[in-house]
């Protein structure tokens, strides 16, 4: 009985190894799948999206709940938002000091760049990188998109195409001598080389750009992602840069634009997304060349009273443009030409002539 007691626990117990073997084979498989062109958009990370069929809009703008003890910025992170993008969206709530429970904005919807979806695309003016992976034959192209730390006043990074240099694992920072003495005025001097470690301000990855001098690279100080505070580099959270080191080859393109007006297509409808920094306005000009950059404004009657109002409004949010109505389009005079006036003043006269008879009549 007991003999026959034993066997049956054997059998059970091999019934349950094996379960727990094809309940991990199943997990294995789930992770594979990750990388199928059929992946559903919610099962892609944070920040990484398909690329839409039509139009050039990706993700959506969706509310959180704070918990206990969390930070405005630590929900950006988690999220894949930037300082400005979340301080932005929620300007009522406390960066360092919101309440639990409060409702938050995460504004992670996007107007691509219009530019070529090849490499990195990085747009100085929204604090923002786009990378567009090489897919395989078969396979549904992406996009990923980061928030960014760059130079502030006097710091700017130049722009246009450039490419990917050398890839370093726990750089050594060589301090120019410019910053050295910046910091050495306030008080704060800085050895000639700073070794890799905590203290070190381009984080453990950085990838070199065919910019003598400048990175795309970590930071030992991630609050200051989407702000503009380095000395020119492009700064990424420790875990995103992480993420594009491992794939981003050597002589990958990289193009870096300062747009700070998108025009983004969703359908039938446009959307404006406008990045307005240190309290500056964003122009009319800069919402004119975006428009030039947009082939599917060309035709559209567009009410530019109001469309200036949209801009002002529409600070790091895509905001829907609104068309004017044809109908109620009104279109202004030409200026009169010379023989035109002649012939007003001429009517004028003959008018003034009958006048007097009309009214004794």
């Amino acid at each position: 009985m007991f003999q026959h007691h034993g066997k049956i626990m054997k059998t059970m117990l091999s019934i349950s190894f094996f379960a727990v073997i094809r309940r991990h084979r199943v997990l294995v498989l789930c992770g594979a799948l990750w990388s199928l062109p059929a992946l559903a958009a919610e099962d892609l990370p944070v920040g990484h999206y398909a690329l839409p069929e039509t139009g050039n809009i990706v993700g959506e703008v969706y509310s959180v709940r704070i918990e206990e003890g969390e930070t405005l910025l630590d929900l950006a992170a988690a999220h894949g938002v930037g300082y400005e993008e979340i301080r932005h969206a929620n300007p009522e709530v406390s960066i360092w000091a919101p309440d639990a429970g409060t409702e938050v904005t995460i504004p992670a919807r996007y107007v691509l760049p219009p530019e070529r979806r090849d490499g990195l695309v990085i747009n100085m003016a929204e604090l923002r990188l786009y990378y567009y992976p090489k897919t395989a034959e078969g396979e549904t192209p992406t996009v990923e998109t980061y928030p960014i730390g760059i130079g502030r006043d006097g710091y700017d990074t130049p722009l246009g195409v450039t490419k990917t240099t050398m890839k370093l694992k726990n750089p050594a920072w060589y301090p120019p001598d410019s910053i050295r003495q910046e910091a050495a005025e306030k008080g704060e001097p800085l050895p000639s080389v700073v070794p890799a470690g905590p203290e070190n301000p381009l984080g453990d990855r950085a990838i070199l750009l065919d910019l003598p001098g400048y990175l795309i690279h970590g930071t030992n100080r991630p609050d200051g992602v989407g702000m503009r505070v380095s000395h020119g580099c492009i700064r990424m959270r420790p875990e995103t840069i992480r993420a594009l080191y491992t794939r981003i080859g050597v002589g990958e393109r990289v193009n870096i634009i300062d747009m700070p007006v998108k025009i983004g297509g969703d359908g039938e409808r446009l959307y404006v997304q406008s990045f307005p920094l240190d309290g500056q306005e964003v122009g009319m000009n800069d919402l004119l060349s975006a428009l030039q950059k947009t082939p599917e404004a060309g035709g559209i009657p567009l009410d530019y009273t109001r469309l200036g109002e949209t801009l002002k409004a529409s600070g790091w949010q895509p905001i829907a443009l609104a068309p004017l109505p044809e109908a109620v389009i009104t279109i202004e005079p030409e200026p009169l030409r010379w023989y035109d006036a002649f012939r007003s003043w001429q009517q004028s006269l003959e008018t003034s002539r009958v006048t007097p008879e009309r009214e004794g009549s």
